[in-house]
């Protein structure tokens, strides 16, 4: 077998940077639903890799607080309250990104809403609220956001959220399991759009993550749901986190199109 000249005590120092490897160095990132949960997870994590984060979202209050943590790291925030269900927020919101640090090149399309009920006692007020954040309100972002940077002409990356409330699911969501569904299928198509511009697109499907929507849970509800996954936990924010981080960096190059289950292996066995 061939021996390397190097040795071994300088092979493994080259192996320990001294300093985190700066993924996204020099990128700016635009995450909407940044004021808690995922969202707040995922800006802190962007900012910790380099990035210039422009942080959306309905609660300005928590906005700040995220985004002066990120300050106080060292990083560069830039806050721009939103509903993505508005008619032009989705246009506002990747202006602003650009005037704000000059480009983009990241988007995370994290807003999302839930409705839980039995079909027979959802409204089409329901449906319609759900469909406007879930669906239109993501599918205005990815417009704009592909206009963008196409006219950078430096490619770029967006995520948005889906669930695995798409492939699986739970009575009471209806509603909610369509609107991750058209999702899903919404990136295949724009994938197939936006490929030879070096943009690509995936989406990141949690299982059951501690954030505000699970904290209302008695624990005797959500001990069953920890039972379930093959990880035996929930999931926390940060660890849907880093799935969104490795997705909009070089090391996710060649994935597009795709939709990236983290659930700990909950959906394994069906989603229930």
């Amino acid at each position: 077998m061939p021996t390397s000249s190097r040795s071994s005590s300088s092979s493994s120092s080259s192996l320990r940077p001294t300093e985190p490897a700066g993924r996204l160095r020099g990128k700016v990132a635009l995450v909407t639903g940044a004021s808690s949960g995922i969202g707040r997870a995922a800006a802190l994590a962007f900012a910790r890799e380099g990035a210039g984060v422009v942080l959306a979202g309905r609660r300005e209050a928590e906005l700040q607080s995220a985004a002066q943590a990120i300050e106080e790291a060292g990083g560069r925030a830039a806050v721009v309250p939103a509903d993505v269900s508005r008619p032009g927020a989705a246009a506002h919101l990747v202006k602003e990104t650009v005037g704000r640090f000059g480009s983009l090149d990241i988007a995370f399309n994290n807003a999302g809403i839930a409705s839980y009920a039995p079909i027979e006692q959802l409204t089409e007020d329901d449906f319609d609220r759900v469909m406007a954040t879930n669906v239109r309100g993501v599918w205005l972002l990815i417009k704009h956001e592909v206009e963008a940077m196409r006219a950078a002409g430096r490619g770029g990356v967006i995520v948005n959220t889906s669930s695995v409330a798409a492939t699986g699911s739970f009575a009471g969501l209806s509603v909610y399991g369509a609107s991750k569904g058209a999702l899903d299928s919404m990136v295949r198509a724009v994938a197939l759009e936006v490929g030879g511009d070096g943009i690509r697109i995936n989406n990141v499907s949690p299982g059951v993550i501690r954030t505000a929507m699970t904290e209302v849970l008695p624990q005797e509800a959500l001990a069953p749901l920890a039972a379930h996954a093959a990880l035996k936990r929930l999931g926390e924010p940060e660890d849907i986190a880093e799935a969104v981080v490795w997705l909009c960096s070089d090391g996710a190059g060649f994935v597009t199109g795709q939709s990236i289950t983290v659930d700990g292996g909950y959906n394994i066995a069906g989603a229930r």
